[in-house]
């Protein structure tokens, strides 16, 4: 079984919720799938889109890898590869690109939203096509699962969706993946009551240092319950995302705390600053550890690897679509 997920180095950090709604799952996932094969490419491509600076994509891209490791993502594990020098990649794009229709394209949710908006003549045409690109990465490696969220979901649709086109045109060539979601994910909340998210403005680096995240985290709203009054917790922004970081006995002990009354919203505060900052210091120390070098000469030696699987497929797909003489 071959397992394929991604990284899209569009910052040079990773916020909690990509740890809670990204990392973690993806780790959960592999111990669940003890035997499976587990690729995990850098969506530099896809980051292109969005970055059209070569130092910071390049610096995103080993910010990020190193802030994977130092999350305890196994490096031995993971087949951490490169797309962009992977020629296939590109040349399945083309493929697909040709064999796909515009009707098909502009279902996507993106391009809806922005139509709704009126920025859809400020899409770039690679925004635009970037669901093919998803579908090429995914296609060339005869990928069994892939894990991903609800936003993501579509993309791996068309991917199948794709895939049963070209194979029933050209006859078998392309596994068809299965989606894998975890749906719990996505009742992870942030200072707002919003998805944490960059274009909120309301989330916590991993590498944030202490005086941040004792701001944000004195930032997040609250009712206007007294002190002694008893709380519902599942009405609490800061029990909400307390919870991520807790045991299920220390759950249970705030809770009561929660209901009993007594429990100010303030001490509530500092109890998860505490544990926010108990969980990203070793991962700070380990990220602080781990050389570019470390991470480029890793991923040079798996994107060597994994092309020889990308060659195979791309010769039978030129074969079939005439590519070759």
């Amino acid at each position: 079984m071959r397992i394929l997920t991604w990284v899209k180095p569009t910052d040079s950090q990773i916020h909690i919720w990509n740890y809670f709604g990204a990392i973690k799952p993806m780790m959960q996932l592999a111990e669940k799938f003890k035997d499976a094969e587990i690729f995990l490419f850098l969506a530099n491509m896809h980051g292109f889109t969005y970055v059209h600076d070569g130092k910071e994509i390049k610096q995103n891209s080993l910010n990020v890898l190193k802030l994977y490791a130092a999350c305890g993502v196994d490096m031995k594990r993971f087949i951490i590869y490169n797309p962009a020098e992977i020629p296939g990649h590109a040349q399945l794009n083309w493929v697909l690109t040709c064999l796909t229709h515009m009707g098909f394209m502009e279902r996507m949710h993106s391009y809806k939203e922005a139509l709704d908006k009126g920025n859809a003549k400020n899409i770039s045409v690679g925004t635009f096509c970037y669901p093919i690109l998803m579908a090429a990465d995914i296609l060339l490696y005869d990928t069994d699962i892939v894990p991903v969220g609800k936003d993501q979901k579509q993309h791996v649709e068309y991917a199948r969706d794709i895939a049963i086109k070209f194979n029933a045109a050209y006859g078998e060539t392309f596994k068809i993946p299965d989606v894998y979601t975890q749906e719990d994910v996505w009742l992870i909340l942030w200072i707002d009551g919003r998805k944490m998210s960059k274009s909120y403005n309301n989330y916590i680096w991993l590498l944030d240092d202490e005086k941040t995240i004792l701001k944000r985290v004195k930032q997040i709203p609250t009712s206007t319950q007294t002190v002694e009054e008893p709380k519902n917790p599942d009405e609490c922004n800061v029990y909400k995302i307390c919870k991520l970081f807790l045991t299920p006995e220390e759950d249970e002990i705030l809770r009561k705390r929660y209901q009993a009354g007594g429990l100010s919203y303030k001490d509530a505060k500092d109890y998860l600053y505490e544990k926010i900052i108990a969980f990203v210091q070793p991962i700070q120390k380990k990220y602080a550890e781990i050389s570019d070098q470390e991470i480029i000469d890793l991923v040079k030696k798996n994107t060597q690897k994994v092309n020889e699987l990308a060659q195979k497929k791309i010769e039978n797909v030129y074969k079939k679509v005439g590519f070759t003489l």
